[in-house]
């Protein structure tokens, strides 16, 4: 009896179910939250536990996610995803405030990000685009008028809070993420962070609004840097997908497949689900022609060499 062959879309459904087995979201935004999302932080873990996601950080700009993170494990255990988070160095807790970083870390924070919302670059994206507000989720309230944030000073040197906040995260070696700043305060940043002991670097969607270029990408992997690429930027459907698969397969040549992670930086209202996400960059990345090896490593080999898991 001749064997019945499924459809080639069933087998590249199965195939793309299989590559998300195991896979690993750094950059999930569930809520409660000011800016207006599609799922809370349970729903999420549910939705990635149904994926077969392995792990999910939480992130949001205004608040630290680490003591929801500490209940969804204890408590939700039995969905076998590991939820992570962060502390956002934003004006919400201070801006670039050791006690929020000290405070974070002390209850089991796995990362820190430099600010983001309030950064001055992210500020000054804003003033000069025009349809930044189309681009960029806004809070559902107008919020007081963000303070802006840089690490440097005037003189262009790294400012002393910053030092203290990086000798923190390389006390509990945990990840250093530049947040929303530009390239040019990565530079000085990243080189004190290793002076002070910082292992772990990374960059969050490099393309936009850090605004670093291939070449920089090429130097930041030289210097063994990962670098995250935001999946909600690539998929059809998103009110942010700016980029074709073209150009994704320029930024991972760039940054090298062993040092790119892909994130789905999802859960914003009327965008596609955290899965979709998954399911779709997976798909260009099998019509790129990467293997399965390279597709696991940028969904989830990478981010647990980076998150220690």
């Amino acid at each position: 009896m001749n064997a019945i062959v499924k459809p080639a879309t069933e087998d590249r459904k199965a195939h793309i179910d299989s590559l998300m087995r195991g896979a690993i979201d750094l950059h999930c935004h569930s809520g409660p939250s000011v800016m207006p999302r599609y799922c809370d932080h349970v729903e999420a873990m549910r939705e990635a536990s149904e994926a077969g996601l392995k792990a999910v950080l939480l992130k949001d700009h205004y608040y630290s996610c680490t003591p929801v993170t500490t209940l969804l494990n204890k408590h939700f255990s039995e969905l076998d995803v590991h939820m992570l988070s962060g502390v956002p160095l934003n004006n919400a807790v201070g801006g670039l405030n050791v006690h929020a970083v000290e405070h974070g870390l002390k209850l089991g924070a796995n990362l820190v990000w430099m600010p983001t919302f309030s950064s001055a670059n992210h500020i000054a994206h804003h003033h000069q685009d025009a349809k930044f507000t189309e681009k960029f989720p806004q809070t559902t309230q107008r919020m007081l008028q963000p303070i802006p944030l840089t690490v440097l000073d005037d003189d262009g040197h790294l400012k002393e809070e910053v030092k203290a906040i990086l000798d923190l995260i390389a006390a509990e070696d945990v990840v250093l993420s530049a947040g929303h700043l530009n390239i040019r305060e990565i530079w000085p940043l990243f080189e004190e962070a290793r002076k002070r002991g910082v292992k772990r670097l990374l960059v969050n969607h490099p393309t936009y609004v850090v605004d670093a270029t291939l070449d920089d990408m090429r130097q930041l992997a030289s210097e063994g840097v990962f670098m995250e690429h935001s999946m909600c930027m690539w998929v059809p459907g998103s009110k942010f997908k700016f980029y074709d698969d073209q150009f994704l397969q320029q930024v991972i040549e760039a940054g090298t497949v062993d040092l790119t992670i892909l994130g789905s930086d999802l859960g914003q209202q009327g965008n596609p689900s955290i899965a979709e996400g998954f399911r779709n960059v997976i798909g260009q990345l099998l019509d790129l022609g990467y293997s399965d090896e390279d597709i696991r490593k940028m969904t989830s080999g990478n981010a647990s060499r980076l998150m220690n898991l």
